[in-house]
Order: structure tokens, then sequence, then C-alpha cells
């Protein structure tokens, strides 16, 4: 998995198909996120993510875009599985996180790569597709910044059984992994304390 060897190009092709296959079509940013995964991969020493390392790897996205099917897809860590959270930043970026040695790595894609893939393919006048073949070949420093950090992660976001189970006092919804919210001595979930992306407009549809 180094920059634009053979061997790397081999894997890169099969992890992008397999990509594809979650995503539903190869776009620059599956590259970019299939490349971010393989060098984050590397970096935190996670060799064989879907088997004998696939409970030692937790990732941190940075963006709800393309690329996140990809790391999804390369790394085998999910929202379900409690091994991929979403950090909404809006930023092309991750960090891959070892669990066994606390080994973590963030990476963030250069905005200058665009301007990069167009002089790899002058003769491509489209600049999307330019972006898609040369996001494939640029060497690791070009497509990437890298850098070592520490993280932290609480055991109510460790992936497991929930570590609670408490009532909103408001809705009577249940919430699970200390999301709670304690508010003048009472138990409230998120929406009923802060605001929801919801607003109900008639009750239960079942009830009744």
């Amino acid at each position: 998995m180094h920059n634009t060897g053979t061997a790397m190009m081999h894997d890169l092709e099969t992890l992008l198909k397999e990509s594809v296959a979650i995503h539903g079509h190869l776009c620059p940013g599956q590259v970019l996120g299939v490349r971010m995964s393989m060098l984050g991969l590397k970096s935190i020493s996670a060799d064989d993510p879907i088997g004998r390392d696939r409970k030692s790897i937790m990732v941190f996205v940075e963006m709800d875009r393309c690329a996140t099917d990809a790391v999804q897809s390369v790394t085998g860590c999910s929202l379900g599985k409690r091994t991929l959270k979403f950090m909404d930043y809006g930023k092309m970026a991750a960090t891959f996180l070892n669990l066994k040695t606390g080994k973590a790595v963030r990476i963030v894609a250069r905005e200058e790569a665009r301007n990069i893939a167009r002089k790899w393919f002058p003769e491509e006048t489209d600049p999307y597709a330019a972006q898609l073949e040369a996001y494939k070949i640029l060497p690791d420093a070009e497509l990437f910044t890298a850098a070592d950090v520490h993280v932290v992660v609480r055991p109510e976001d460790m992936p497991g059984r929930p570590l609670s189970r408490v009532q909103c006092s408001r809705c009577g919804e249940y919430v699970q992994d200390v999301r709670e919210k304690k508010i003048d001595g009472e138990l409230l979930c998120r929406p009923c304390a802060l605001g929801g992306y919801y607003r109900i407009l008639h009750g239960d549809r079942y009830a009744g």
C-alpha cells in the first residue's frame, strides 16, 4: 500500500470495486475515501481490517459525502457496529484509531490536489474525470496531510451492549448510552431538552 506501486494499484482497484458495490457509482470522492483508508489503516498497523483486526479499529469521519461510504467499505467499520463515528465538521478528513494500541492518525485531503490532478491529465477536458484518474495515482503526500493524534473514546461510545437505558420524563421514549440530559432534576432525551430535527404533527399512528 505505498504510493503508486503495482501492488498498491492492484489493491486499489479491488477496493474501489467493493466500494462502488456499496455506494453505487465511482467518483473522485470514492477514490479519495479508499486511498485515505488504505493510508490510515497502514498508519495504525491494521493490515486485516475485515479479519483479525476488525475489533481493533475505530474511524471518525468528518464528512457525510461519498468518501464516507468508501471508508466504511475498506475498514469494515459502521455506525451499527459503533466503530464508525460521524463528526459533523464538513471536512474531507477522517481519523483512524487502533483501539488496542491507542495509535491514531488524522488524515485530511489536500485542497490543492484538485489543481494537481489537472496537471497530471492536461488532455482531459472534464475536471471531474481528471480528478478521478489522478486520485488513483497521485502519491499520498500530494493527496493528503497526516498527523498523529490522541483520541479518547468514552466508555459509552465503545462497541458492545448499551451501558444504560433511561426513560425521558417528558416524551416517555427511552435513551441509551448516556445520551440523556439532566435539566432541573429531570432526565430528558436530547430532542426534548435541546430541540430535535423533527416536529410531531400527529400522535402515534398505531395508537387507538
